[in-house]
């Protein structure tokens, strides 16, 4: 008996199989309004078949006024893509709260016609969570400065107290001394690192080359912790400056390519990719406000580790929150801090095959509050 041979696959079959795979509603609206194709998550999200979507319109669909309109309509003028967070579409059909993430972009070969993918694990919870980040390091503000002044001073008078017992110790005694030493310098260290949390001084910002910054992460970290990995670049040479404090991004690039590293290990295989992207379109709000800043800018350092475990994941950014042995967990607070402090988001996707740290950062323009006029050359 002949064994059953697949037979070819047309593209516009090919294209419906793709769109049916992706875990994303999305739909096509042609210039009418009407809907021309929906997969099987969009059924799923409007709670309707592609038959029944398409004798309606959009407008039909979604709560009067609702913001997506608008986005459909300034995508078919612009003729390019936009990305909305928080948009609202709750209504009788869709849900009570039914908050989403939006990408609109137009479709060439059909003048007029615009595609919509949805994404109901909202950005929402990611800028919340970026809020309990900010919230959580201004905690460890307030703690900082009281041990600080509480507990270092005390722990010089042990310190010093261990150095005179030292003296006149035992060989056996000694060692209990310079044990008592090496603790009360750990946790004054400790303290230290605390300390950088209670720097609330604004930031120096100005325009500032973030291919110079990731190079200059790369050539440490290749001389020191990541001699042995393989550190990628994918960079869009055609980004602008970042506005942004040189110093702070170093610190916080180089955090993160050392967590990368320690996460992969020995692994011969082990690889670290830096890439840079623009996005335009993505904005956020500002709390407590009607703004919505553009953070236009994308930085990426991935991973092919193990991954972060699905129960420290949500909580990666909080303080003393760490999965190594001798960690203290502040230096993600500290990256949360400085990324939040630029008014930027970051963000953490783990799979079992590698992690991503994900930055959105402002874009520096020479009417930016505060921008000087040095170029970056002059601060590298």
């Amino acid at each position: 008996m002949k064994a059953d041979v697949p037979q070819p696959v047309g593209m516009a079959d090919a294209a419906n199989i793709v769109l049916n795979t992706i875990r994303r509603p999305v739909i096509m609206v042609d210039p009418d309004g009407f809907i021309t194709f929906a997969n099987a998550d969009a059924e799923d999200f409007f709670r309707s078949s592609a038959t029944m979507l398409a004798r309606n319109t959009l407008s039909k669909l979604v709560p009067f006024g609702s913001p997506l309109l608008t986005l459909v309509d300034q995508v078919r003028e612009r003729g390019a893509p936009v990305n909305e967070y928080r948009v609202d579409v709750s209504s009788p059909r869709l849900g009570i709260e039914k908050m989403v993430d939006l990408y609109v972009a137009p479709v060439p070969e059909f003048p007029g016609s615009v595609v919509v993918m949805f994404q109901e694990r909202s950005m929402a919870d990611k800028i919340d969570r970026q809020m309990t980040h900010r919230g959580a390091a201004r905690s460890v503000t307030g703690l900082a400065a009281m041990l600080a002044h509480e507990i270092k001073n005390p722990l010089s008078g042990i310190r010093g107290a261990a150095q005179l017992l030292e003296l006149s110790a035992s060989d056996e005694d000694r060692a209990l001394t310079r044990l008592i030493t090496d603790e009360t310098d750990r946790i004054v260290s400790l303290v230290d690192r605390m300390e950088v949390f209670s720097d609330e001084r604004p930031i120096e910002r100005y325009p500032v080359n973030i291919h110079v910054v990731l190079d200059h992460v790369k050539a440490i970290a290749k001389n020191g912790f990541a001699r042995r990995i393989k550190i990628l670049e994918e960079y869009d040479p055609s980004l602008p400056p970042v506005f942004a404090n040189r110093d702070q991004l170093i610190q916080v690039f180089l955090n993160l390519v050392k967590n990368a590293a320690e996460a992969i290990g020995a692994d011969p295989q082990g690889e670290i990719a830096l890439s840079t992207a623009f996005r335009p379109g993505i904005r956020v709000s500002v709390p407590g406000t009607q703004d919505r800043v553009s953070l236009p800018l994308e930085f990426c350092v991935h991973d092919n580790g193990p991954g972060v475990s699905e129960d420290i994941l949500p909580i990666l950014f909080d303080p003393f929150i760490t999965t190594k042995p001798n960690g203290s967990g502040l230096g993600l607070a500290l990256v949360a801090k400085i990324v939040g402090e630029h008014g930027g988001i970051i963000e953490c996707d783990s799979t079992p095959r590698g992690t991503t740290f994900r930055i959105l950062l402002p874009a520096w323009k020479e009417t930016a509050p505060g921008a000087g006029d040095e170029a970056e050359g002059d601060r590298t």
